[in-house]
């Protein structure tokens, strides 16, 4: 049985959303279209930060693979997304274990502790690279690649164009590749939504590829909607499931600490000339640190702001209310329940401002580099030469994934990474002296930021990257013992002296939490 994992339905009315007289022959139920999935099949499905997903045909999925059980078999599924989505596709289809296989991107717990006991496959990857290695035939056994499609859409025009619902992510490259396609309508969206998406794709074959014409972080060059072949759809099925809006917590003192050495690093970098007192677009993370630094540049002293990022929060919300941000470009929306009411209010107004674009757009290394963005994403931990664990903890179990992070670290004017300087009561320090795993290496990370300052690591040496990292970002009861760990570490040349470390005693601090719960030597 199927374990409540606060899954709610709220009733509308589906009214004219299915204007295509060809796909209104094609309604079912989600059990009906679930059964048409054969076990084994490779499934693309939309969703980026809860937003956007199909909500009716996984939980289907989840009720079958429980009927399979019963009769001696199992259902085990391949599934790709274009990063996290809700209780409904992950928890769900992780609980009863159907996902045998799951890329790009998660966020869930329960599909954590599967990945985690080794029950379920994962891939961790670049979000921008995914529709390309899709479409080369990574993942897929069919002709197209991918078996099925299972996307989540606002509404089916009377030509078969679909109006995209709360996030872009990965459906274009799903539509492209699937041997088959189901599509949720789902009439929670509001279909004022018509009109916020930019729908361009990339050719499949490298080689054939052309310079993407966004040259300014408004510019509009694609569709508003989605078009497909319409002779691949098998099923619609009506859904009136709301996205996963996740509450934010108001910013706390620690956060208020970090937004505000983020923003006393931007000015100074205005005062230099390197940067405009408007800024560079600006591209952030997802949850309450980096919602924090929003309010906090709302709050501040620059003006006329852009965004090139990859999902609207609610502190863009309170940027375009204010003004402070003039238009927004991302692929998805991660707001609040509250955000959500909001926008709904508003939604006419935001739809001048808010540009939703496929990932693999508002990913785009070409587009992040040519607009010069400043990247702001949360880490795991850093090492004092720089090097950043975005998702592993203690360099063994999954926490989320990588996401798009690396997209915008490696290509950004501006890469910050930025955390509470310890965890647990003090037990764990994000300022290690080796990161147990690395995602991003020191020669793309700019700064590192803690409540306890910014660590500029531009133009320096990875000995120099050391005491500014261990002086501005750790913890004053770690210094002292990051110190030692550095100073012992020179007095032993024969591994070399540029970025000196002592692999016996370089993950000791990890060796400890999993031996003890605190990475602090014992007095």
């Amino acid at each position: 049985m199927l374990p409540d994992f606060k899954v709610r339905e709220e009733k509308h009315t589906m009214g004219d959303r299915i204007l295509h007289n060809g796909l209104k022959s094609k309604v079912m139920s989600a059990e009906a279209a679930a059964a048409l999935i054969p076990n084994g099949s490779v499934v693309g499905m939309s969703g980026f930060t809860g937003a956007g997903y199909p909500k009716a045909v996984p939980i289907a999925l989840a009720k079958r693979a429980i009927d399979e059980k019963l009769k001696g078999k199992a259902l085990k599924l391949d599934v790709l997304t274009g990063a996290s989505t809700g209780p409904e596709q992950d928890s769900m289809m992780s609980f009863v274990e159907s996902q045998r296989f799951r890329f790009p991107y998660q966020g869930d717990a329960v599909t954590r502790e599967k990945i985690n006991a080794g029950i379920m496959e994962y891939q961790d990857m670049h979000l921008s690279h995914a529709g390309s290695l899709v479409r080369y035939g990574y993942y897929g056994k069919g002709k197209n690649n991918i078996d099925f499609a299972v996307i989540e859409v606002t509404k089916i025009n009377a030509d078969g164009t679909l109006v995209p619902s709360s996030s872009c992510g990965a459906n274009n490259v799903y539509f492209e590749m699937a041997d088959k396609i189901i599509l949720e309508v789902n009439s929670w969206q509001d279909e004022r939504l018509e009109g916020m998406h930019d729908i361009i794709s990339i050719p499949g074959e490298h080689g054939k590829r052309v310079p993407l014409p966004i040259l300014k972080t408004d510019d509009r060059k694609g569709s508003k909607f989605w078009n497909i072949d319409i002779s691949k759809v098998v099923a619609v099925v009506e859904s009136t499931f709301p996205d996963r809006n996740a509450a934010f917590k108001p910013p706390e003192d620690i956060h208020k600490r970090i937004a505000g050495h983020i923003i006393d690093f931007l000015s100074n970098e205005v005062k230099a000339g390197r940067l405009s007192k408007h800024l560079n677009p600006l591209q952030s993370g997802v949850g309450n640190i980096a919602n924090a630094v929003l309010v906090g540049l709302n709050e501040g002293p620059f003006e006329n702001m852009t965004s090139y990022t990859e999902v609207i929060q609610d502190g863009m919300l309170d940027m375009l209310d204010s003004g402070k941000l003039t238009v927004a470009s991302a692929t998805a929306f991660s707001v609040s329940p509250e955000g959500q009411i909001r926008f709904n209010k508003q939604i006419d107004d935001y739809r001048k401002k808010i540009i939703l674009r496929p990932q693999e757009i508002s990913n785009h290394p070409e587009i992040i580099r040519r607009l010069g963005c400043i990247a702001m994403n949360g880490f795991v931990e850093a090492d004092i030469y720089g090097h950043v664990n975005s998702t592993h903890i203690a360099g063994k179990g999954i926490e989320n994934g990588i996401g798009g992070s690396g997209d915008f670290a490696r290509n950004s004017a501006y890469t910050i990474f930025m955390s509470p300087a310890t965890a647990k009561d003090g037990k764990i320090s994000a300022i290690v002296p080796f990161a147990s795993h690395i995602d991003h290496t020191e020669h793309e990370v700019n700064g590192i930021v803690t409540e306890f300052g910014f660590a500029d690591l531009r133009g320096r040496s990875p000995k120099e990257k050391a005491k500014e990292v261990i002086e501005k970002c750790a913890a004053p009861e770690y210094r002292p013992i990051l110190w030692d760990y550095v100073k012992r570490s020179m007095k032993n040349p024969s591994a070399g002296l540029h970025s000196p470390h002592m692999f016996s005693e370089a993950f000791a601090f990890h060796t400890r939490y999993l031996q003890t719960g605190d990475m602090r030597p014992k007095k």
